[in-house]
């Protein structure tokens, strides 16, 4: 037997979103960490710095590249580089730092057809 007293309408209709991971040639973060706390860069292991850059790439072994990017643009010393999650972080000098991400952002981009990220800032 059937209950007709729960019939769905919209009123009671729930939505649900599945969302996939399609693997693509983008960057999903490039951020500029300026002037970090002594405590950040001791929990991140870095030595204290001016600054700091983040980025992230996908597919993740062009995190490489990208550091290879950024070291030769700029003056800064890889902190962390991840080849399975496509994580690059960089510290010196603000300018410097700005201008290894956007090195290695707009390199992506050209070279490589990537989606590049907006830099931003805190």
């Amino acid at each position: 037997m059937i209950d007709d007293r729960h019939q769905y309408d919209q009123e009671h209709v729930s939505t649900r979103i599945i969302q996939e991971y399609v693997p693509g040639r983008q960057i999903t973060i490039a951020h500029v960490i300026a002037n970090p706390d002594r405590e950040l860069c001791q929990r991140v292991g870095l030595e204290n710095a001016d600054a700091i850059g983040i980025m992230t790439v996908t597919p993740g072994e062009s995190a490489i590249i990208a550091g290879d990017l950024a070291l030769k643009a700029a003056d800064v010393e890889i902190g962390f580089l991840d080849r399975f999650s496509g994580t690059l972080v960089v510290s010196g000098r603000l300018t410097s730092v700005e201008a290894a991400l956007t090195a290695a952002n707009l390199g992506l981009k050209d070279i490589l057809g990537f989606f590049p990220a907006q830099i931003t800032r805190t």
